[in-house]
């Protein structure tokens, strides 16, 4: 199975408050957050990793060249407006091209500032690995984002929507929506018809993309990642690196 990692943003948030170095290159435990998913990767057996940076990341170009010359990473340079852009950027890379693969390859694709507890991801991999259905996407209870994507699912967590607000389930059960997306999007090439239509109507939303996955009629299933951080401001290093001390304890 291949994987990608959307690493293309500016950070500029981190930026104002003071962060002097790329997002991609912001270390927990010592190790940057591009190459803690890399290894992350390579332990679930990777076969490919792809990664898209922009042309403003000299530095974390320097880190990729050198882990490409160990490991097996595509690196693509390209500035883009928005992620759903980044992972069109990535999709040739996402997909072996073999015939009579196509529809049926698995990949997996993740935000670069996405910290989650390792042997929680090793699970989810194998869960999609095993799973029959278009894709996994991996959800969390933990709500923590200025601007959160609610999932909503049946009972058997397979996922009916894709919210911007905070909803219930409907039928009369009055269940709020638990889950949130946790930027942990494995999906088969069948997902990449639906990319391309979204990008050819001038979306660039990753939400908009997800929500039109489910209108496309794709089974998507949700896996619960247990806490998830994104580090969108300085004090989110603080909580990763919490979440990864309590993982290793």
């Amino acid at each position: 199975m291949r994987f990608g990692i959307i690493a293309a943003g500016q950070g500029s948030r981190l930026e104002q408050e003071g962060c002097q170095c790329p997002k991609p290159l912001v270390r927990l435990a010592g190790v940057p957050l591009l190459q803690r998913l890399i290894e992350q990767f390579l332990q679930c057996d990777a076969e490919r990793i792809a990664v898209i940076i922009n042309t403003h990341q000299p530095q974390t170009e320097r880190l990729l060249d050198s882990l490409a010359r160990v490991y097996p990473i595509d690196v693509v340079m390209k500035d883009t407006p928005s992620s759903m852009h980044s992972f069109h950027a990535l999709s040739p890379y996402l997909v072996s091209g073999e015939p009579n693969a196509g529809a049926n390859d698995r990949f997996c694709v993740t935000t670069v500032d996405t910290v989650f507890n390792p042997v929680a991801f090793a699970g989810y991999v194998e869960a999609f690995r095993r799973s029959r259905t278009d894709g996994v996407m991996g959800v969390t209870t933990y709500v923590d984002d200025e601007k959160p994507l609610y999932v909503s699912v049946d009972d058997a967590m397979r996922i009916t929507g894709f919210h911007d607000v905070q909803g219930t389930a409907g039928s009369g059960s009055g269940q709020a929506f638990r889950h949130v997306s946790a930027g942990i999007y494995g999906l088969t090439g069948r997902a990449l018809q639906t990319l391309e239509r979204c990008i050819g109507s001038g979306q660039s939303r990753m939400r908009a993309f997800q929500r039109q996955l489910v209108a496309d009629g794709l089974c998507l299933q949700a896996y619960d990642m247990g806490k998830v951080i994104d580090i969108d401001h300085v004090n989110d290093i603080a909580k990763a690196e919490s979440l990864l001390q309590i993982t290793n304890e």
